[in-house]
């Protein structure tokens, strides 16, 4: 035989198996994938890429109604994006006792597969938290470490507190410039009271909303020259009876006494908004989510937005990031279809798509490595100059400090409501930091046992 002859015999025996193969292949098997045996018994089944139905639950801290509709909206979407996936037992809490509630849901065996997490370290002390896959984290820009590991996915950046100002009250009462230091605020105030209108609205009936103000005066006085402040606390070698607290308590008592509503205790923090639009009141003293509540309160209402100096014309906010966000409970760790639906979850959340109109919908401070864009109001545009200024320093409130820094979780309540005490019974400053002192030292006691 011929090299030309096996060449063409070559070829035709080729064929002849493609062919074969082709025809073997289209017998009864019509799903693209199948590998399964073509003599396969016809009840054995087909290999489907369909996902098994998966169930989690998630809880977050509902204080704010934007962020808890914000919330919800995207649950909905990702829920119908991803038909296997059910979300349940959404919480349904106030900021002020959100700690509490996720401690008894832990009591009694409830604790959230996915939960925003505002406490970390107590969590993560306890056992409760999962680190946060490794897989998510170059979604963000920054994370925050406890313990050299990430636990948190940020939701938002820490947002900074500013006084957010009736435009008509500032103009009725003369006032033509922003205050260039705190000294300066005060005499707004002055010319506030004498126009008849009450000068600053507080929702001291929520206690969180005490943190605001506190936390104006301790990051001025105390956290501004020694971010280190709460471990030497912790360590007994500075006080709150020091001169720095002291000041900062005995400005906040005199801000309190002089200037603000005094139906304040008995003011929730979703009466804000009304008194303010309403002309009650010609100043809030709060976050950027405030914003779309006021807005919406009356949306002809004209109001501005600054951060508020110091008393030597410097500017310090809360505004470093913070130990907090979505985190993956241990017990769900230990389910791979509920750790594969939380990340599903959270890759969602953050995906500009749905991350931008949630940042829209609360106005919030974007916290991943992608660029985010959503329109934002005047007000929100100043909040967002703020935070990207270097040369306004940034902070963070007493209870949000963390690792070494971080103070006994359950002082933060116990000072704010002192605090109130403070102002109501016109108390001595000096004697009421000697009582935090004491309170404080009892809390780092009692959590080393």
């Amino acid at each position: 035989m011929t090299k030309k002859s096996v060449l063409q015999l070559c070829s035709i025996i080729l064929v002849i198996s493609l062919v074969l193969t082709a025809c073997g292949g289209n017998g009864n098997n019509t799903n693209k994938g199948n590998n399964s045996p073509t003599n396969a018994p016809a009840n054995s089944g087909e290999v489907t890429d369909t996902p098994q139905p998966v169930t989690i639950s998630v809880a977050y801290a509902t204080g704010d109604p934007a962020t808890k509709q914000a919330i919800e909206t995207t649950i909905d979407a990702f829920m119908k994006a991803n038909s296997h996936i059910t979300i349940k037992n959404i919480s349904e809490t106030t900021g002020d006792s959100y700690l509490d509630w996720l401690k008894t849901k832990d009591a009694v065996g409830e604790f959230p597969d996915l939960v925003e997490m505002r406490d970390t370290k107590v969590f993560v002390d306890a056992g409760k938290l999962a680190e946060l896959p490794e897989e998510l984290h170059s979604l963000f820009e920054v994370l925050p470490t406890y313990e050299e590991k990430y636990y948190n996915a940020p939701m938002t950046g820490n947002a900074p507190q500013g006084i957010i100002y009736s435009k008509k009250a500032y103009a009725d009462a003369g006032i033509t410039e922003l205050p260039k230091s705190y000294d300066e605020f005060i005499e707004i105030q002055e010319k506030l009271l004498a126009s008849g209108i009450s000068p600053i609205v507080v929702g001291g009936k929520d206690l969180f909303h005490m943190g605001f103000w506190v936390n104006y005066f301790l990051i001025n006085n105390v956290f501004k020259d020694d971010p280190d402040w709460n471990s030497k606390r912790t360590a007994q070698t500075v006080s709150f009876t020091d001169a720095n607290v002291v000041q900062a308590m005995t400005d906040y008592k005199e801000l309190f006494s002089k200037y603000v509503d005094k139906g304040w205790l008995s003011t929730g923090d979703n009466q804000t908004a009304s008194m303010l639009v309403t002309g009650k009141a010609a100043q809030l003293y709060s976050g950027p989510w405030m914003l779309g509540q006021i807005e919406e309160a009356d949306p002809a209402f004209e109001f501005g937005f600054y951060a508020l100096p110091n008393r030597d014309g410097s500017v310090v906010i809360n505004g470093l990031p913070a130990l907090a966000g979505w985190s993956l409970s241990a017990e769900a760790a230990k389910d791979q279809d509920k750790v594969e639906a939380i990340k599903s979850f959270i890759n969602f959340f953050f995906d500009p798509a749905q991350y931008g109109p949630y940042l829209a919908t609360v106005n919030g401070i974007p916290t991943t490595a992608a660029e985010v864009s959503y329109e934002t109001n005047e007000q929100m545009a100043e909040v967002l100059k703020i935070m990207a200024d270097p040369s306004i320093q940034k902070s963070m409130m007493i209870n949000n400090w963390f690792g070494e820094n971080a103070i006994p979780p359950q002082f933060r309540n116990w000072f704010y409501k002192l605090l109130q005490e403070l102002v109501v019974n016109n108390g001595d400053v000096a004697d009421y930091m000697k009582q935090s002192d004491t309170e404080y030292d009892s809390n780092v006691k009692a959590n080393q046992q």
